[in-house]
């Protein structure tokens, strides 16, 4: 097992570095200048040229590569000489461990150093730091809600197959699936926090932390995480759905499943005890998968409902080309990626005994 996590790291390293690289000449090939965003359209020649002298942006863009790889990496070699190019820039990194000493050259671990925004100065390492909880947190609710909702729906649809129960099921996983997400936001936030407001007590934006009335300090308002969450949710639940009827369908015609109900056994315990365990590889996939595609994509639900997530960070970035915090967000969102595959990877051994990883 630990080889197996250890090949499957090593494999995410080698995605992770190519979409580093990916994205980061992309994103140098596109047109617009960071230096014109920060002064304005107005800014003179040489006040431009200064930004990018003190911004990096003078140099080739292979050399910019590699001093972005040098900033990210968490293993570097420094040299301790002050005219050295490679000279330790102690102001970046504040704190460092030296692993290998040789003259003036030193191997040295370090945390990486996502840069600086160019718009607002602070380090990109704040700005995820801040918004990356709330993305988490939505799309954990929203898994979930799909995980629980759509493993009963699936479980009661392959019980009673080809009745109206069935069918009804069928319909609201349809709909789900049509359902683009902005519309779906627009559509819960119109009906539940305006025209049902009075009921339900929601309101259409907000997020997870709120000013107090006397705009003295925060407090937790987890009724703001019930409208972005339902509406992330709705499209993963029509897939778990269909995918726990297909596979508890296939699971209930197994013989094991016939010898449990010769021996009397109730359908809950028959479920839960035998069928489930079975059928939940599948849907364990589209969950790890439907999970990182929530952290990256809820852009537009974000800004629906005012939640303060990684999506409007990347987009607020992309329109002020602020390069660093782009390439952070991205870069983060891909190692959750990878760990979310190796850890699930990891449950199918633990749920399925057939499974063995060598």
């Amino acid at each position: 097992m630990f080889k197996y996590i250890l090949k499957k790291l090593l494999y995410g390293v080698l995605v992770v570095f190519g979409v580093l690289t990916l994205v980061f000449f992309l994103f140098n090939i596109l047109p617009g200048d960071p230096a014109r965003m920060m002064l304005g359209q107005r800014a003179d020649k040489a006040s431009i040229e200064i930004i990018h002298r003190d911004l990096g942006l003078d140099k080739p863009l292979s050399i910019q590569y590699l001093n972005y790889l040098e900033d990210v990496l968490p293993l570097s070699i420094y040299s301790m000489d002050k005219n050295s190019s490679f000279f330790l820039d102690t102001t970046k990194y504040k704190s460092y461990t030296t692993l290998l000493k040789i003259g003036n050259e030193r191997l040295v671990a370090k945390k990486p150093y996502l840069r600086r925004s160019y718009q607002s100065k602070r380090e990109v390492s704040d700005i995820l730091s801040e918004a990356f909880p709330n993305t988490i947190i939505l799309a954990l609710a929203s898994i979930l809600f799909a995980f629980v909702v759509g493993v009963i729906l699936g479980s009661f649809s392959s019980l009673y197959v080809n009745t109206w129960i069935d069918r009804t099921i069928q319909v609201i996983t349809s709909m789900g699936m049509s359902l683009p997400s902005f519309f779906a936001a627009i559509l819960i936030a119109w009906l539940f926090a305006f025209v049902l407001a009075d009921k339900t007590g929601l309101s259409m934006f907000g997020s997870l932390y709120v000013v107090d009335e006397m705009g003295e300090g925060e407090h937790l308002c987890l009724k703001n995480l019930i409208l972005p969450a339902l509406t992330l949710g709705i499209r993963p639940l029509a897939v778990i759905t269909e995918l726990t009827k297909s596979t508890m369908t296939e699971v209930f015609s197994q013989d094991y499943i016939r010898t449990a109900r010769a021996k009397g056994l109730s359908t809950f315990k028959i479920i839960y005890h035998h069928a489930l365990k079975n059928a939940l590889n599948p849907v364990i996939t589209a969950v790890s998968g439907w999970f990182a595609s929530l952290i990256a994509g809820a852009v537009f639900v974000e800004y629906i409902f005012d939640w303060k997530g990684v999506g409007v960070v990347i987009v607020n970035s992309l329109e002020t080309y602020d390069f660093p915090v782009v390439m952070g967000a991205l870069l983060i969102i891909c190692i959750f990626l990878v760990l979310i595959n190796i850890l699930t990877d990891i449950i199918y051994g633990m749920l399925d005994a057939r499974i063995r990883i060598k």
